[in-house]
């Protein structure tokens, strides 16, 4: 008999409308990150830089970085930041997308931070209902979740990129888990790589050693909007993609 349903998300990139019917049926929701859209690489006239700098500019620097040309996008970036406050001005567009979408998580929430998130102003827009965690855990309907948010250091530059050190301490903290939970995938090939965008994303080797050592039922995240393999088994432990959000508009659904 099924006594907990739990609905997942990673990878929301502003879609509030699908957010926010995300927790339906659930007696929980989890959210592994990446709320905001800064550039949508499927249609580039959606989010902050085309909104400030047009979809043509858009279509050159997803072109660039696809191409992994790292420095050409960061060049053409700084000729069209140049005079532009760009702290200011990607606050308040961010401000607005988490206003939008903290307001769509249902309750309870429990979130952790994506690559692209900025932590520092989550606790302005999570409400009494949602849990935010990080290099933490908590106990949901009897199974412990251990949560490690933001991503490691990549010529992306995004937001929220921390050492390798420091990752590995979060997951360190964590001890035993019966469900990790992760933005980022464990540094496995076949869970990292894009087949679309054509590039290895950057897992880490510290939640793959974690998964080893500890054998926790499943290991949750995203990241990684395009996959090769969306699950597979590491040892004893099921280690799934919980999907790009953003397109689908559909939860991961775990019962028990």
């Amino acid at each position: 008999m099924i006594v907990m349903r739990v609905h997942v998300v990673s990878d929301v990139h502003g879609n509030a409308r699908d957010l926010a019917r995300a927790g339906d049926g659930a007696d929980a929701l989890v959210c592994l990150g990446d709320l905001v859209l800064f550039l949508d690489y499927a249609d580039h006239s959606r989010g902050i830089f085309p909104d400030l700098f047009g979809t043509e500019n858009a279509d050159l620097i997803v072109e660039l970085r696809t191409a992994r040309r790292f420095e050409e996008a960061r060049e053409l970036g700084r000729r069209l930041w140049a005079g532009v406050d760009r702290a200011a001005v990607t606050e308040k567009a961010v401000r607005a997308q988490y206003a939008e979408l903290f307001a769509a998580f249902p309750t309870p929430t429990y979130a952790t931070y994506g690559n692209v998130d900025m932590p520092t102003l989550w606790s302005e827009y999570a409400g009494p209902g949602t849990t935010v965690l990080d290099g933490e855990r908590v106990e949901i309907g009897g199974r412990v979740f251990g949560f490690v948010g933001g991503g490691l250091r990549t010529p992306m530059r995004t937001p929220y990129e921390i050492d390798d050190e420091e990752y590995a301490a979060k997951v360190e903290a964590l001890g035993e888990v019966d469900v990790l939970c992760s933005h980022i995938p464990p540094e496995v090939p076949e869970l990292v790589y894009d087949t679309v965008a054509r590039r290895f994303e950057r897992g880490s080797r510290a939640l793959l050693a974690a998964i080893r050592r500890t054998r926790p039922r499943y290991a949750l995240f995203g990241h990684v909007h395009q996959p090769q393999v969306q699950r597979m088994r590491v040892g004893a432990t099921e280690c799934v993609n919980v999907g790009h959000f953003a397109s689908s508009g559909r939860p991961w659904v775990m019962e028990w």
